[in-house]
């Protein structure tokens, strides 16, 4: 008998258009294999997501900056046409923000952790969670909201440069447009003319004081907060191989027994009464061996297949199991096992797997549903060779560079992805929209 309740299938929400979003992938076929039906409400059509065997249906989303009362409508028609309840899944941060708030009109037809609508709001809000981890005392680094030019200006140099410069709600910025979600500043002047574009944004600004990367300091936690509170599934990883190099997505993870990340991870989730599946990033400081909290996004993390215990269990069937009040089986950990993104790291997927205690998982080839990983390559060719071309005319001058002086800063990652996001950013906008991570 399946420990799973597969008449309740699963619904995947995401709005943000990056194709290469590893971590639908992994909730489609993690639900998948369990036997649960998997409907994906996404933009697939140049994604390798769409030629999982474990798809059942691919229903159109709403637009990239959609507002909650049109995400919320979309998800009712898509209810329309499943016609039975469904746990229901966001995958990006714009999808968790917007779900929470719509709870109650969301119910019955979708099954939602039950905690309060603007804790999603709070935490993802990059100006919100300074304010809640000092309420907390957690550790975060140093944040101002400047309130015009001048005053960025001033908290650049108060900071102490380079800083961090971030978008209060990165799911907000328009793609296109040449702004990133957070840059590393190098002159008050360049924190000024950033400020000047705030109406585009979407969002505030914000200035943080910038923790240096280095070996053993970029860390996170996967986990999911039952009905009481307990958190299962998931553990703290490491950051072993990032893209860009040094700081930016995670290309590779493992597994890592961390006993204060885990305890900082409990404690904030705990006291904030959160509920459902939550993606920390920590950054340790080099100086005080503190770990900062540098995100939390609601909603899974592109690598949360990562963690499977030694029941199979992940932080997306955590989630199925507790809404459909199913127990959770009991598992190990498996310290050591490894997460390898292949475009990202393709040297690292080569290596024999047998080399990683604990295992590894691939994040688009797996020997029961190889067509994703078919499609991968021919996809990410294509991507790179336009990104090429672009930045080709860009040189020439043949195409205008929409991006303002600040926003052309030298783009880092302070963690570790579409989503999306952390104290630092990958060099793509719609990567650091999705989390990242």
């Amino acid at each position: 008998m399946s420990l799973f309740d597969t008449r309740v299938p699963a619904v995947l929400l995401r709005t943000d258009r990056n194709p290469f979003h590893h971590g639908t992938l992994g909730a489609v076929r993690s639900l998948g294999r369990a036997g649960v039906d998997v409907h994906v409400v996404a933009d697939c059509a140049h994604s390798p997501v769409r030629a999982s065997r474990y798809v059942t249906g691919l229903h159109t989303p709403p637009p990239p900056g959609a507002s909650p009362e049109d995400i919320a409508a979309a998800l009712r028609r898509v209810a329309a046409r499943i016609a039975r309840p469904a746990v229901l899944i966001p995958m990006d941060d714009a999808c968790a923000v917007a779900v929470a708030r719509a709870r109650t009109e969301l119910a019955p037809a979708y099954l939602l952790p039950d905690q309060p609508g603007d804790l999603p709001a709070r935490v993802a809000d990059k100006a919100e969670l300074a304010a809640v981890c000092a309420s907390l005392d957690v550790p975060h680094p140093e944040t101002l909201v400047p309130g015009g030019p001048a005053e960025a200006a001033r908290a650049a140099w108060r900071l102490g440069l380079p800083v961090v410069a971030k978008w209060s709600r990165p799911w907000l910025v328009p793609p296109g447009g040449g702004l990133r979600s957070t840059v590393l500043v190098r002159s008050a002047r360049e924190a000024g003319e950033l400020y000047r574009r705030a109406e585009e944004a979407g969002s505030r600004l914000l200035l943080q004081a910038f923790l240096p990367p280095g070996a053993d300091r970029d860390w996170f936690f996967h986990g999911y907060a039952d009905r009481s509170g307990a958190v299962r599934a998931g553990g703290p990883g490491r950051k072993t191989r990032a893209r860009p190099r040094g700081a930016g997505l995670t290309a590779v993870g493992r597994w890592t027994p961390n006993p204060r990340v885990q305890a900082l991870a409990e404690r904030v989730t705990a006291e904030l009464g959160y509920r459902g599946v939550f993606d920390l990033d920590f950054r340790r400081c080099g100086t005080t061996g503190r770990y900062h909290l540098l995100d939390f996004n609601p909603r899974p993390g592109a690598q949360f297949r990562l963690f499977v215990d030694t029941a199979g269990l992940d932080v997306v069937r955590a989630l199925h199991l507790d809404l459909t009040h199913r127990p959770l089986p009991e598992g190990a950990p498996r310290p050591g096992r490894v997460f390898v993104v292949e475009n990202y790291a393709p040297l690292s997927a080569l290596r024999p797997a047998r080399a990683e205690r604990g295992g590894r998982e691939l994040a688009w080839h797996a020997r029961d549903d190889r067509a994703p990983g078919r499609a991968l390559w021919a996809l990410w060719g294509r991507h790179v060779g336009a990104r090429l071309r672009d930045r080709a005319l860009r040189g020439r001058g043949t195409r205008p560079d929409a991006a303002a002086p600040a926003a052309r800063a030298r783009v880092v990652r302070q963690g570790s992805a579409p989503a999306a996001d952390r104290t630092g950013v990958s060099d793509r906008p719609e990567e650091d929209r999705a989390g990242r991570h």
